[in-house]
């Protein structure tokens, strides 16, 4: 059997990925114009197919049988060929109560403000009906509640639902809204998944405000569609699987410490290990703007944590990395916020003693320095991993806390 996912533009996906922890079935991508989509789905060149922007509602006008969730929804993401019939199921809807259930989210008599009014909006509020939402209001950029007059008529918000792509990749860092400005806020969900942690759901964390992203809709709708597909129920099991397979596969590790602790010795032989590019922040510094210890010595420190805020959360964006970041990293808040949103940070512990302090001019009183960042680095660090080894047995550590 051969299954696959059509849309226009497929790169990020990561469906196929998802479909290899589902079972064991050919699962491949198809790039169409939209005349070609057509046919395609009518072809019947597969034995089912999941449906992507922006086609979903081509998908849905080309169905001889819809479920009555895909009817509700008003568009298809999901087909299966049955008796000469093409079936259209959308699987969308159960994706996105998953994710609200996986977030302890609940909806019922709450009041729900949706922002954006495309399709993922329209299946977000099919599932906030179903889930007894007390009320449901749709904000967008021209409707009649918008941008400018959220912050007035639903003020009271209880749940603020993202389905817009703001906050994405690559354009992260920028949220649709301010969430500070809704007093009565009790949760949140993001459908993006890219990053993991987008600006929007760290404004939540912020306020102490639960939230949930899209990584959970993104598994659990795939895991609906291989159940229409192989005919059998999939546990929740499988979907934390695929859940824990694209975290993995999008979580870039980050390596922060004391300088000449070994973040870029470790560092290289993590990524050569998993197969990951490695990206040391200082090289992509040298490679700009010119040496560290250049610009420390001619601009001053604080000229340098300028130039090497803008070069982490570049590089902070992208996915599936290993980087290693400069000692003082942790001298600026704003690193933490771009290295967390989409990775895991690892504080490379080595004993004082052991530290190579040769051509660092912030490092020539090395106990000193400890003192003042010790607790920036444990207010960065996700997980410790001591290095007083060497530097093999100390990658092979990192990796077994990253891959638990």
């Amino acid at each position: 059997m051969k299954f696959g996912l059509l849309g226009e533009t497929l790169r990020h996906s990561f469906s196929k990925q998802i479909h290899a922890v589902f079972g064991d079935y050919e699962y491949e991508y198809y790039e169409k114009s939209r005349e070609e989509a057509e046919r395609f789905i009518k072809s019947r060149a597969l034995s089912g197919m999941n449906v992507t922007i922006p086609y979903k509602e081509l998908a849905y006008s080309l169905c001889d049988e819809l479920t009555d969730t895909a009817r509700e929804a008003g568009c298809v993401n999901t087909i299966t060929y049955r008796d000469g019939k093409i079936i259209g199921d959308n699987t969308d809807v159960f994706g996105f109560m998953y994710m609200l259930s996986r977030g302890g989210i609940s909806l019922s008599g709450k009041r729900v403000l949706i922002l954006g009014s495309g399709g993922t909006s329209k299946t977000a509020r099919l599932a906030a009906r179903r889930l007894d939402a007390g009320s449901v209001t749709v904000v967008s950029r021209r409707g009649e509640v918008n941008y400018d007059n959220v912050y007035e008529c639903c003020k009271d918000a209880e749940v603020i639902i993202n389905t817009t792509p703001v906050g994405m990749y690559p354009n992260v860092g920028i949220s649709p809204i301010d969430l500070s400005r809704f007093p009565k806020l009790s949760a949140v969900a993001d459908v993006v998944y890219n990053p993991q942690k987008t600006r929007f759901l760290r404004d939540a964390e912020e306020l102490g405000i639960p939230s949930v992203g899209g990584l959970y809709m993104l598994a659990a709708q795939g895991a609906r569609a291989a159940e229409a597909f192989l005919g059998e129920k999939l546990s929740d099991e499988v979907i934390e699987a695929a859940v824990k397979s694209v975290s993995n596969t999008l979580s870039n590790i980050i390596l922060i410490g004391m300088p000449g602790s070994g973040k870029s010795t470790v560092g290289k032989l993590v990524a050569e290990a998993l197969s990951r590019p490695f990206v040391d922040t200082d090289e992509e510094i040298e490679k700009r703007y010119g040496a560290p210890r250049t610009i420390i010595t001619e601009k001053g420190e604080a000229a340098f944590r300028e130039i090497e805020m803008q070069v982490v959360a570049d590089v902070a964006k992208q996915s599936g990395l290993v980087i290693a970041t400069g000692g003082g990293v942790v001298e600026r808040e704003e690193n933490k916020v771009s290295l967390s949103q989409n990775g895991k940070i690892y504080l490379i512990e080595r004993s004082l003693a052991l530290l190579a302090t040769d051509g660092r001019p912030l490092s020539k009183n090395v106990s000193e320095l400890y003192e003042r960042r010790k607790d920036k680095y444990d207010a960065f660090a996700d997980e410790k991993v001591e290095n007083d080894d060497t530097a093999e047995k100390t990658a092979e550590k990192l990796i077994e806390k990253f891959t638990i």
